[in-house]
Protein backbone atom coordinates (compact mmCIF):
# COMPACT_ATOMS: atom_id res chain seq x y z
CA UNK A 1 0.00 0.00 0.00
CA UNK A 2 1.29 3.43 -0.95
CA UNK A 3 1.75 5.61 2.08
CA UNK A 4 1.99 9.19 0.87
CA UNK A 5 -1.19 11.20 1.46
CA UNK A 6 -1.11 13.45 4.52
CA UNK A 7 -3.87 12.45 6.93
CA UNK A 8 -2.91 14.12 10.21
CA UNK A 9 -0.85 17.27 10.52
CA UNK A 10 0.28 18.70 13.84
CA UNK A 11 2.02 22.06 13.71
CA UNK A 12 3.81 23.61 16.68
CA UNK A 13 1.62 21.87 19.28
CA UNK A 14 2.24 23.09 22.83
CA UNK A 15 0.58 21.90 26.02
CA UNK A 16 1.27 23.55 29.36
CA UNK A 17 -0.09 22.95 32.83
CA UNK A 18 0.89 26.12 34.61
CA UNK A 19 4.68 26.24 34.39
CA UNK A 20 4.97 22.60 33.32
CA UNK A 21 5.30 22.03 29.55
CA UNK A 22 4.35 18.50 28.51
CA UNK A 23 4.33 19.12 24.74
CA UNK A 24 6.93 21.55 23.46
CA UNK A 25 6.41 22.78 19.88
CA UNK A 26 5.63 19.37 18.40
CA UNK A 27 5.21 19.18 14.63
CA UNK A 28 4.42 15.87 12.96
CA UNK A 29 2.77 14.56 9.79
CA UNK A 30 1.03 11.18 9.80
CA UNK A 31 0.24 9.56 6.46
CA UNK A 32 -2.79 7.60 5.35
CA UNK A 33 -2.44 3.85 5.84
CA UNK A 34 0.74 3.91 7.91
CA UNK A 35 1.50 2.38 11.29
CA UNK A 36 3.25 5.03 13.40
CA UNK A 37 4.76 4.42 16.83
CA UNK A 38 5.22 7.19 19.42
CA UNK A 39 8.20 5.84 21.34
CA UNK A 40 9.85 7.18 24.45
CA UNK A 41 10.33 6.81 28.20
CA UNK A 42 7.64 7.51 30.79
CA UNK A 43 6.82 11.20 31.04
CA UNK A 44 8.19 12.12 27.60
CA UNK A 45 4.81 13.38 26.30
CA UNK A 46 3.80 10.52 23.98
CA UNK A 47 0.44 9.83 25.71
CA UNK A 48 -0.28 13.57 25.83
CA UNK A 49 0.35 13.76 22.08
CA UNK A 50 -1.98 10.82 21.48
CA UNK A 51 -4.58 12.54 23.67
CA UNK A 52 -4.28 15.72 21.61
CA UNK A 53 -4.97 13.77 18.40
CA UNK A 54 -7.87 11.90 19.98
CA UNK A 55 -9.47 14.99 21.53
CA UNK A 56 -8.86 14.06 25.16
CA UNK A 57 -6.35 16.89 25.64
CA UNK A 58 -6.75 20.49 24.47
CA UNK A 59 -3.44 22.02 23.31
CA UNK A 60 -2.41 25.38 24.67
CA UNK A 61 -1.08 26.42 21.27
CA UNK A 62 -0.72 25.07 17.73
CA UNK A 63 -2.82 23.58 14.97
CA UNK A 64 -4.10 20.06 14.32
CA UNK A 65 -5.88 18.89 11.18
CA UNK A 66 -7.24 15.47 10.21
CA UNK A 67 -7.95 14.93 6.53
CA UNK A 68 -7.40 18.63 5.89
CA UNK A 69 -9.89 19.87 8.49
CA UNK A 70 -9.08 21.47 11.83
CA UNK A 71 -10.35 19.33 14.71
CA UNK A 72 -8.99 21.35 17.64
CA UNK A 73 -12.48 22.31 18.78
CA UNK A 74 -14.04 18.89 18.13
CA UNK A 75 -14.69 16.51 21.06
CA UNK A 76 -13.46 12.90 20.73
CA UNK A 77 -16.79 11.57 19.44
CA UNK A 78 -16.76 14.03 16.53
CA UNK A 79 -13.29 13.14 15.31
CA UNK A 80 -12.71 10.35 12.74
CA UNK A 81 -10.67 8.38 15.28
CA UNK A 82 -11.19 5.58 17.78
CA UNK A 83 -9.01 4.77 20.77
CA UNK A 84 -7.98 1.50 22.40
CA UNK A 85 -6.97 2.30 25.97
CA UNK A 86 -4.42 0.50 28.11
CA UNK A 87 -7.14 -1.06 30.29
CA UNK A 88 -9.35 -1.82 27.22
CA UNK A 89 -12.37 -0.09 28.91
CA UNK A 90 -14.83 -2.87 28.06
CA UNK A 91 -18.30 -2.70 29.62
CA UNK A 92 -18.27 -5.51 32.23
CA UNK A 93 -22.07 -5.98 32.19
CA UNK A 94 -22.22 -6.46 28.39
CA UNK A 95 -21.29 -9.55 26.39
CA UNK A 96 -18.56 -9.47 23.75
CA UNK A 97 -21.21 -9.06 21.05
CA UNK A 98 -22.91 -6.21 22.92
CA UNK A 99 -19.59 -4.45 23.60
CA UNK A 100 -18.70 -4.48 19.91
CA UNK A 101 -22.24 -3.52 18.84
CA UNK A 102 -22.26 -0.48 21.14
CA UNK A 103 -20.75 1.93 18.59
CA UNK A 104 -22.96 1.25 15.56
CA UNK A 105 -26.03 1.08 17.84
CA UNK A 106 -25.27 4.59 19.11
CA UNK A 107 -24.97 5.76 15.51
CA UNK A 108 -28.42 4.44 14.68
CA UNK A 109 -27.54 1.41 12.57
CA UNK A 110 -30.34 -1.11 12.01
CA UNK A 111 -30.33 -4.43 13.83
CA UNK A 112 -29.39 -6.64 10.87
CA UNK A 113 -26.57 -4.32 9.84
CA UNK A 114 -25.24 -4.29 13.40
CA UNK A 115 -25.25 -8.10 13.56
CA UNK A 116 -23.35 -8.37 10.27
CA UNK A 117 -20.79 -5.76 11.24
CA UNK A 118 -20.22 -7.30 14.69
CA UNK A 119 -19.67 -10.73 13.13
CA UNK A 120 -17.24 -9.28 10.59
CA UNK A 121 -15.28 -7.35 13.24
CA UNK A 122 -15.07 -10.30 15.64
CA UNK A 123 -13.98 -12.53 12.76
CA UNK A 124 -11.12 -10.13 11.95
CA UNK A 125 -9.74 -10.53 15.47
CA UNK A 126 -10.57 -14.24 15.83
CA UNK A 127 -13.21 -13.80 18.56
CA UNK A 128 -16.44 -14.80 16.82
CA UNK A 129 -16.71 -18.00 18.91
CA UNK A 130 -16.76 -16.00 22.15
CA UNK A 131 -19.47 -13.50 21.25
CA UNK A 132 -21.70 -14.42 24.21
CA UNK A 133 -19.02 -14.32 26.89
CA UNK A 134 -18.52 -11.45 29.33
CA UNK A 135 -15.19 -9.58 29.71
CA UNK A 136 -14.54 -11.26 33.08
CA UNK A 137 -14.57 -14.63 31.30
CA UNK A 138 -11.80 -13.61 28.89
CA UNK A 139 -8.01 -13.58 29.13
CA UNK A 140 -6.05 -10.36 28.73
CA UNK A 141 -5.24 -11.13 25.11
CA UNK A 142 -8.89 -11.92 24.35
CA UNK A 143 -10.04 -8.67 25.98
CA UNK A 144 -7.56 -6.81 23.82
CA UNK A 145 -9.00 -8.41 20.69
CA UNK A 146 -12.52 -7.40 21.73
CA UNK A 147 -11.36 -3.82 22.34
CA UNK A 148 -9.84 -3.79 18.84
CA UNK A 149 -13.05 -5.16 17.30
CA UNK A 150 -15.06 -2.47 19.08
CA UNK A 151 -12.66 0.20 17.82
CA UNK A 152 -12.58 -0.86 14.16
CA UNK A 153 -16.31 -1.59 13.70
CA UNK A 154 -17.07 2.08 12.99
CA UNK A 155 -14.31 2.19 10.34
CA UNK A 156 -12.38 5.16 11.74
CA UNK A 157 -9.75 6.88 9.63
CA UNK A 158 -7.33 6.61 12.54
CA UNK A 159 -6.98 4.05 15.33
CA UNK A 160 -5.14 5.27 18.43
CA UNK A 161 -3.59 2.66 20.73
CA UNK A 162 -2.39 3.70 24.18
CA UNK A 163 0.10 0.99 25.24
CA UNK A 164 -2.52 -1.71 24.55
CA UNK A 165 -0.19 -4.61 25.35
CA UNK A 166 1.32 -3.33 28.58
CA UNK A 167 -0.68 -5.78 30.74
CA UNK A 168 0.14 -8.89 28.68
CA UNK A 169 2.85 -11.40 29.48
CA UNK A 170 5.96 -11.45 27.27
CA UNK A 171 5.02 -14.37 24.99
CA UNK A 172 1.49 -13.13 24.44
CA UNK A 173 2.74 -9.59 23.83
CA UNK A 174 5.12 -10.79 21.12
CA UNK A 175 2.35 -12.78 19.43
CA UNK A 176 -0.07 -9.86 19.61
CA UNK A 177 2.52 -7.53 18.04
CA UNK A 178 2.51 -9.66 14.89
CA UNK A 179 -1.27 -10.05 14.90
CA UNK A 180 -1.79 -6.30 15.30
CA UNK A 181 0.62 -5.55 12.46
CA UNK A 182 -1.20 -8.01 10.17
CA UNK A 183 -4.58 -6.58 11.16
CA UNK A 184 -3.45 -3.06 10.29
CA UNK A 185 -2.15 -4.25 6.92
CA UNK A 186 -5.48 -5.97 6.14
CA UNK A 187 -7.62 -3.01 7.18
CA UNK A 188 -5.47 -0.25 5.72
CA UNK A 189 -6.46 2.04 8.62
CA UNK A 190 -3.86 4.45 9.98
CA UNK A 191 -2.65 3.16 13.36
CA UNK A 192 -0.82 5.28 15.93
CA UNK A 193 0.51 3.38 18.94
CA UNK A 194 2.08 4.71 22.13
CA UNK A 195 4.80 2.49 23.56
CA UNK A 196 7.96 2.64 25.65
CA UNK A 197 9.04 -0.76 24.28
CA UNK A 198 11.60 -0.23 21.52
CA UNK A 199 11.24 -3.80 20.22
CA UNK A 200 7.47 -3.38 19.97
CA UNK A 201 7.93 -0.22 17.89
CA UNK A 202 10.54 -1.83 15.64
CA UNK A 203 8.40 -4.92 15.02
CA UNK A 204 5.12 -3.18 14.21
CA UNK A 205 5.62 0.35 12.94
CA UNK A 206 6.33 1.67 9.45
CA UNK A 207 7.74 4.78 11.10
CA UNK A 208 8.76 5.69 14.63
CA UNK A 209 8.67 9.10 16.32
CA UNK A 210 11.12 9.06 19.23
CA UNK A 211 10.13 11.51 21.97
CA UNK A 212 11.98 13.06 24.91
CA UNK A 213 11.01 15.90 27.25
CA UNK A 214 7.89 16.80 25.30
CA UNK A 215 9.67 17.01 21.95
CA UNK A 216 10.15 14.74 18.96
CA UNK A 217 13.84 13.90 18.67
CA UNK A 218 13.69 11.92 15.42
CA UNK A 219 11.16 10.46 12.99
CA UNK A 220 12.00 7.67 10.56
CA UNK A 221 11.79 3.98 9.83
CA UNK A 222 13.14 1.59 12.43
CA UNK A 223 16.14 0.89 10.22
CA UNK A 224 16.91 4.60 9.81
CA UNK A 225 16.67 5.38 13.50
CA UNK A 226 18.67 2.32 14.58
CA UNK A 227 21.46 2.80 12.05
CA UNK A 228 21.61 6.61 12.00
CA UNK A 229 20.36 8.16 15.25
CA UNK A 230 20.53 11.94 15.32
CA UNK A 231 21.34 12.28 19.02
CA UNK A 232 22.89 10.50 21.96
CA UNK A 233 19.43 10.06 23.49
CA UNK A 234 18.02 8.29 20.42
CA UNK A 235 21.12 6.11 20.09
CA UNK A 236 20.84 4.98 23.70
CA UNK A 237 17.07 4.52 23.76
CA UNK A 238 16.56 2.63 20.50
CA UNK A 239 18.58 -0.55 20.76
CA UNK A 240 21.68 -1.30 22.80
CA UNK A 241 24.62 0.99 22.14
CA UNK A 242 28.12 1.74 23.33
CA UNK A 243 28.25 5.53 23.67
CA UNK A 244 31.83 6.70 23.95
CA UNK A 245 32.62 10.23 25.10
CA UNK A 246 35.01 12.00 22.75
CA UNK A 247 36.77 15.33 22.57
CA UNK A 248 37.06 17.30 19.32
CA UNK A 249 40.09 19.51 18.73
CA UNK A 250 40.18 22.75 16.75
CA UNK A 251 40.77 20.82 13.52
CA UNK A 252 37.76 18.56 14.09
CA UNK A 253 39.76 15.44 14.98
CA UNK A 254 38.39 13.05 17.63
CA UNK A 255 40.08 11.42 20.57
CA UNK A 256 38.80 9.37 23.49
CA UNK A 257 37.86 11.50 26.48
CA UNK A 258 38.93 8.70 28.81
CA UNK A 259 42.45 8.02 27.58
CA UNK A 260 43.23 10.69 24.96
CA UNK A 261 43.63 7.96 22.32
CA UNK A 262 43.24 9.38 18.81
CA UNK A 263 40.31 8.00 16.80
CA UNK A 264 40.22 7.95 12.98
CA UNK A 265 37.14 10.18 12.76
CA UNK A 266 36.52 13.87 12.41
CA UNK A 267 33.78 16.49 12.50
CA UNK A 268 33.62 19.82 10.70
CA UNK A 269 36.07 22.13 12.46
CA UNK A 270 34.30 24.52 14.81
CA UNK A 271 36.67 24.87 17.71
CA UNK A 272 37.20 22.49 20.65
CA UNK A 273 34.03 20.64 21.64
CA UNK A 274 32.61 17.28 22.68
CA UNK A 275 31.04 14.45 20.67
CA UNK A 276 29.83 10.89 21.11
CA UNK A 277 30.94 7.85 19.14
CA UNK A 278 28.25 5.18 18.90
CA UNK A 279 29.16 1.54 18.37
CA UNK A 280 26.41 -1.10 18.31
CA UNK A 281 27.46 -4.22 20.27
CA UNK A 282 26.90 -6.51 17.27
CA UNK A 283 29.33 -4.42 15.18
CA UNK A 284 32.22 -5.18 17.53
CA UNK A 285 34.24 -8.37 17.38
CA UNK A 286 37.11 -9.98 19.21
CA UNK A 287 40.38 -9.96 17.30
CA UNK A 288 43.61 -11.79 18.09
CA UNK A 289 45.60 -9.65 15.66
CA UNK A 290 46.90 -6.16 16.26
CA UNK A 291 45.28 -4.70 13.14
CA UNK A 292 43.01 -5.64 10.24
CA UNK A 293 42.66 -3.62 7.02
CA UNK A 294 39.60 -1.37 7.14
CA UNK A 295 39.11 -1.97 10.88
CA UNK A 296 39.79 0.11 13.98
CA UNK A 297 41.43 -1.85 16.79
CA UNK A 298 41.74 -1.24 20.52
CA UNK A 299 42.02 -3.45 23.59
CA UNK A 300 40.29 -4.10 26.87
CA UNK A 301 39.99 -6.40 29.87
CA UNK A 302 37.17 -8.92 30.15
CA UNK A 303 34.96 -7.91 33.08
CA UNK A 304 31.88 -10.11 32.68
CA UNK A 305 30.52 -12.79 30.33
CA UNK A 306 26.77 -13.37 30.15
CA UNK A 307 25.48 -16.44 28.35
CA UNK A 308 22.02 -15.88 26.85
CA UNK A 309 21.47 -18.97 24.72
CA UNK A 310 22.48 -18.32 21.11
CA UNK A 311 23.93 -14.91 22.05
CA UNK A 312 26.67 -14.11 24.55
CA UNK A 313 27.36 -10.63 25.93
CA UNK A 314 30.93 -9.78 26.78
CA UNK A 315 31.58 -6.71 28.96
CA UNK A 316 35.03 -5.15 28.88
CA UNK A 317 36.84 -2.31 30.58
CA UNK A 318 38.29 -0.78 27.45
CA UNK A 319 41.09 1.62 26.61
CA UNK A 320 38.61 4.07 25.12
CA UNK A 321 35.75 3.68 27.63
CA UNK A 322 35.10 2.26 31.09
CA UNK A 323 32.63 -0.29 29.76
CA UNK A 324 32.12 -1.72 26.31
CA UNK A 325 29.70 -4.53 25.51
CA UNK A 326 30.08 -6.95 22.60
CA UNK A 327 27.33 -9.32 21.50
CA UNK A 328 28.43 -12.42 19.64
CA UNK A 329 26.85 -15.66 18.51
CA UNK A 330 27.80 -18.14 21.20
CA UNK A 331 28.67 -20.75 18.56
CA UNK A 332 31.15 -18.35 16.93
CA UNK A 333 33.25 -17.78 20.03
CA UNK A 334 36.49 -19.42 18.93
CA UNK A 335 37.64 -20.15 22.49
CA UNK A 336 36.46 -19.70 26.07
CA UNK A 337 37.26 -16.34 27.63
CA UNK A 338 38.36 -15.84 31.22
CA UNK A 339 37.59 -12.93 33.51
CA UNK A 340 40.46 -10.47 33.68
CA UNK A 341 41.86 -11.58 30.34
CA UNK A 342 43.09 -8.81 28.03
CA UNK A 343 41.80 -9.00 24.47
CA UNK A 344 41.83 -6.94 21.30
CA UNK A 345 38.52 -5.74 19.89
CA UNK A 346 37.83 -4.18 16.52
CA UNK A 347 35.12 -2.73 14.33
CA UNK A 348 34.79 -1.67 10.73
CA UNK A 349 35.59 1.99 10.28
CA UNK A 350 32.17 2.72 8.72
CA UNK A 351 30.19 1.03 11.54
CA UNK A 352 30.81 3.85 14.01
CA UNK A 353 28.45 6.84 14.13
CA UNK A 354 29.70 10.19 15.37
CA UNK A 355 27.05 12.23 17.17
CA UNK A 356 27.73 15.88 17.80
CA UNK A 357 25.01 16.18 20.48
Amino acid sequence: MAVNRELIKLDNIVKRYGELTVLDRVSLTVYEGEFLALLGPSGCGKTSLLGAIGGFLQPTHGSLTIDGRSVLNDPPNRRPVNTVFQNYALFPHLTVHENVAFGPRRHGAVKKEIANRVQESLSLVGMEAMAERYPSELSGGQQQRVALARAIINEPKVLLLDEPMAALDLKLRKRMQIELKRLQERLGITFIIVTHDQEEALVMANRIAVMSNGRIEQVGTGEEIYANPVSRFVAGFVGEANLIDCLVDAQGNLRSAKSDISLPYSLPSSGPSKATMMLRPECLCLNSEEARPGYVTTSGQVREIIYAGPISRIYLCCDIDDEIVITQNTSQLVRPLTLGERVNICWRHEDARILSH
